[in-house]
């Protein structure tokens, strides 16, 4: 058996009315909010407020869905100079929240977010440190409670970026289930289909490893058990706790192996068509696995856990699975032609995530 290791650093705490143990998790430490805008339409900002109560130093609630560079930059140095004395992150919301609060956490030397940028483009991240992050994820599905990366966008440039070092993981993930039960149907299918994607990722993966294939199989089995059942239910809280479960157990699989191939296929499909991220590396999923049975027999053991003995017409029922939730599986439902569809995928192979995969 080849060699293999894995490391994940954060102190996870999941349950129904978690987020009350954020107090206990701050400690002392003067605490900036990050939070998306809707948060103040509810009781949840009142409520962080009270949590807090002098700890706060301060809280942004004007993050949107897929953070762009134009903004971030401004937004970061703002941060730099207003909330120097922040000593702690709290990121409360979906995947871009956490995000942007793990880049907003991030220090350079130059202090600016230019500078960060120039470490990030000459691969010099170990000039960079974070302060700690508290990522309190209010969807399930996005995994970035308990990873290294931090995902923004140059949808004018046309381009995905990545930062990603060690101080990124968050040092606590406060997974409160209650906190998605008020999730609309969209973000709700989109969510679970991301964290699937997560979890199959992880199997056909090039830095798959056995605590990672433990996490990845328990998290997709769950997921497609349990996200037709929530769709028809969406107001079941034990169906919430499940899928937040899910969520969180992808994403500490993939946070040791990365994405692969059908993330890398999604970039140029939400940049180019708007397809949702959760749909986007989802849809292809079926053809993905085509191409990856048979091509290492341990990675098709895993995937006999997670869609039984019988491969062969594994990649027809994850189709089935998709279109039952009402997801088109394949490019042409998107208005993709077969020659942008081919080159997509190749493009795909030969980028970082896309290497990943076991082909």
């Amino acid at each position: 058996m080849k060699s293999w290791n894995y490391f994940n650093p954060v102190r996870v705490h999941f349950g129904e009315g978690c987020l009350d143990e954020l107090p206990n998790v701050l400690g002392k430490r003067k605490a900036l909010i990050v939070t998306y805008p809707e948060a103040s339409y509810t009781n949840l900002l009142h409520r962080l407020e009270k949590l807090t109560g002098s700890l706060l130093l301060g809280l942004i609630d004007e993050i949107p869905p897929l953070p762009e560079i134009s903004d971030l930059g401004a937004l970061y140095d703002f941060v730099r100079q207003d909330f120097k004395a922040a000593e702690v992150i709290v990121a409360v919301g979906g995947g871009s929240v956490m995000d942007t609060g793990k880049i907003l956490a991030t220090t350079s030397r130059g202090r600016t977010f230019a500078g960060m940028m120039d470490a990030v483009a000459m691969a010099e991240t170990g000039n960079l440190t974070a302060l700690p992050v508290v990522a309190v994820p209010t969807t399930a599905g996005t995994g970035s409670e308990v990873t290294p990366w931090a995902t923004f966008w140059d949808k004018k440039a046309g381009r995905k970026h990545s930062l990603h070092f060690p101080g990124l993981f968050p040092e606590s993930a406060l997974v409160d289930p209650l906190l998605t039960t008020a999730l609309p149907p969209g973000p709700t299918l989109a969510g679970g289909l991301d964290a699937l994607s997560h979890a199959c990722e992880a199997i056909w993966n090039r830095n798959a490893n056995p605590v990672s294939d433990l996490y990845a199989i328990a998290a997709a089995k769950e997921v497609l058990a349990t996200l037709p059942l929530l769709m028809k239910k969406p107001g079941e809280l034990r169906l919430r706790s499940r899928m937040a479960k899910a969520a969180l157990l992808a994403g500490l699989a993939f946070s040791n192996t990365q994405t692969a191939l059908a993330h890398s296929i999604s970039y140029p499909m939400t940049l180019r068509y708007g397809l949702p991220h959760g749909i986007a590396c989802s849809f292809c999923l079926p053809l993905v696995m085509r191409m990856a049975l048979g091509k290492d027999p341990s990675r098709d053991n895993v995937l006999r856990e997670v869609f039984g003995r019988d491969l062969e017409d594994a990649p027809k029922r994850l189709e089935d699975f998709l279109e039952d939730l009402g997801v088109r599986a394949g490019f042409s439902g998107y208005g993709v032609g077969r020659e942008d569809a081919e080159r997509i995928v190749g493009e795909a192979g030969s980028g970082p995530r896309g290497r990943n995969f076991i082909l």
